[in-house]
């Protein structure tokens, strides 16, 4: 049951989904700043100017006229720093995980299967039977020990 959530979540689309719903939600605020801040100010205005700060009041004394380039500035710096926080915290670290798993490093280092080890017994049990009680390996006499 969690293996199939893993491979849910470890799925490319489910992450590009993720990221596009953020990435929509950040980009809503800068669309929503532009509009409010410089498109209605436009349209609300006939005439006329005042500049104070980052805010420019196009017709004194009509306060949707101003346009407030400050709010602009400030969601597009809000969506340049959750377009980073997303792509350094969530895309990059899930891109090489998934080329970690496509190169087979995820699990670590290959244990030997089956056959690798029961090749190394019979090996192993054939040098000890070459070998017989009383001599070295390659039929070399022990020393200390009787010759038979």
């Amino acid at each position: 049951m969690l293996k199939g959530f893993k491979d849910f979540i470890m799925r490319g689309n489910v992450l590009e989904l993720a990221v596009a719903v953020v990435m929509g939600t950040a980009f809503t605020a800068v669309v929503t700043a532009v509009v409010n801040s410089i498109l209605n100010p436009l349209i609300a205005s006939i005439g006329g100017s005042n500049v104070t700060g980052l805010a420019w009041t196009i017709v004194d004394g009509n306060a949707k006229s101003t346009m407030d380039f400050a709010a602009v500035i400030t969601a597009v710096i809000n969506f340049i720093l959750i377009a980073a926080v997303v792509y350094f915290a969530l895309v990059l670290p899930m891109k090489k995980i998934q080329e970690r798993r496509k190169r087979g490093e995820e699990a670590g280092p290959a244990e030997p299967t089956q056959v690798e080890l029961l090749s190394e017994i019979r090996d192993l049990l054939q040098a000890q039977g070459q070998s017989r009680p009383g001599q070295a390996p390659g039929g070399q006499p022990v020393p200390g020990q009787p010759r038979r």
